[in-house]
């Protein structure tokens, strides 16, 4: 069965007012439609005579000079002459860099001191904990330890990578894993 659309039927039709004659109205609306045709005719007139002048405009200006084979020729012998060669180099500063030894003094007593280092990503109370983490670390690629120690407030298992022989590969590794959101492990001296 076909829906029936009740809003529009219980409105009531609008009465039809009856429309004047063209006669009675004094025929307004076709003189102003008469008006705008004219209107649009003499705009249009007068922008087509504008573009006319304008292009009578472009024809009488005098026209540049067209370059002659002898200009080319002058033009492109200017670009071709290029200053000549200086016979000796004016700055000495190449000479001496290149015959310039440099002596740098390394402390190795200072990196001796320093030792191995390990780094630590993690301490926790229980040991799924700390495997959990060890398996962050390994979907990371690096190998790590679970350490379990006794202290004086409880058990604790670390997580621990290394050893490394410098610093510089544990801060290394440490900024790789902060890039796998492994963010905490902190870098210590193994002694």
């Amino acid at each position: 069965m076909p829906q029936k659309d009740y809003v529009k039927t219980a409105r009531p039709k609008p009465k039809a007012k009856p429309r004047a004659s063209a006669a009675r109205r004094g025929n307004s609306r076709a003189t102003s439609k008469a008006n705008r045709h004219w209107l649009l005719m003499l705009v249009t007139a007068i922008l087509l005579s504008g573009f006319a002048g304008f292009l009578w405009y472009l024809k009488q200006q005098p026209s540049a000079p067209a370059d002659t084979p002898a200009d080319v020729s002058k033009s492109t012998a200017a670009i071709d002459d290029l200053p000549v060669k200086p016979v000796a180099e004016p700055y000495q500063y190449i000479k001496e860099l290149e015959n310039k030894e440099v002596q740098v003094e390394v402390d190795t007593t200072e990196r001796e001191k320093q030792g191995p280092f390990q780094m630590q990503c993690g301490s926790f109370r229980q040991a799924e904990q700390a495997e959990a983490m060890r398996a962050q670390i390994a979907f990371a690629g690096y190998a790590s330890a679970v350490r379990r120690t006794e202290g004086s407030n409880g058990v604790w298992y670390r997580v621990v990578l290394g050893p490394y022989d410098s610093k510089r590969q544990a801060t290394a590794d440490r900024n790789r894993l902060q890039q796998q959101n492994i963010n905490g492990c902190r870098i210590w001296n193994w002694t």
